[in-house]
């Protein structure tokens, strides 16, 4: 697959993965789950490598859902410092790529250590103009829209005034994303074929893609697979595409 194929075409502006099957890689290889989760650290650096070199603008990996924490513990604890160590480890490739680190999810929870390197690593990065990585952290559509309402309820109370006129872009304004375009693409990993909580609102218009590899198998070329299944959908955002109504031009009108 070439890249230049797909850059010369309509690229996704955002790319949301749902990075999944480490345990699914490692048990196929008889290997500890934990070998699995290692083994996924480095799909994300060939991935965030590929993205950049498609100049997609922003890339959204789910890397720890607020069921995780649900998780064993021992497991849990390592997936946290995996995200330690790798961000310790690549926080001078941020800054030569040109890199900026961002979050969603509920990352107050987490262990005062990752905060901290979260915290540093976003805030070292925060100059940068190219890639806009976003690590989906304690992260869950759901409590995203548990969390808008409370601070919706927080500012009428505050303010004293009611939200008059409210609207979807009123609302999107509350929730963790509030920065980020809607992603166009998302990806999920592993032959499984649910959105597992992820980005539920924002996604309403994008393209699905489920690819049968586990995300320690997924790699560049599958990256420019997705892509240009992509390119090939028609993105129709609920309104008639005007080539299947020739016969009735009045249909091209409608909107659902």
């Amino acid at each position: 697959m070439n890249e230049r194929e797909l850059i010369n075409n309509d690229l996704p502006e955002h790319i949301g993965i749902i990075m999944d099957g480490n345990g699914r890689w490692a048990k196929q290889r008889n290997l500890p789950r934990s070998e699995g989760h290692k083994k996924g650290v480095q799909s994300v650096k060939k991935i965030v490598e590929a993205t950049i070199k498609l100049n997609i603008n922003y890339l959204t990996l789910y890397a720890f859902s607020t069921e995780n924490q649900f998780r064993p513990k021992l497991e849990v604890s390592l997936l946290l410092d995996l995200l330690v160590t790798f961000l310790t480890n690549h926080l001078d490739d941020l800054k030569k790529q040109n890199i900026r680190l961002t979050t969603i999810g509920r990352t107050n929870e987490l262990p005062k250590n990752v905060q901290y390197t979260l915290n540093k690593a976003i805030n070292d990065s925060k100059e940068n103009t190219g890639l806009n990585l976003c690590l989906a952290l304690n992260y869950s559509s759901r409590t995203e829209v548990v969390d808008a309402v409370q601070l919706i309820i927080k500012t009428i109370s505050y303010t004293k005034k009611p939200l008059a006129n409210f609207e979807w872009n009123d609302f999107a304004n509350y929730l963790y994303t509030k920065d980020y375009p809607d992603p166009d693409l998302i990806i999920r990993t592993s032959g499984e074929k649910r959105i597992s909580n992820f980005m539920l609102l924002q996604s309403a218009y994008a393209e699905y893609f489920f690819s049968d590899k586990t995300w320690p198998e997924f790699m560049e070329d599958d990256l420019y697979v997705a892509v240009e299944e992509y390119q090939k959908r028609e993105r129709r955002y609920g309104k008639v595409i005007e080539k299947t109504t020739q016969d009735h031009p009045e249909l091209s009108k409608i909107t659902l």
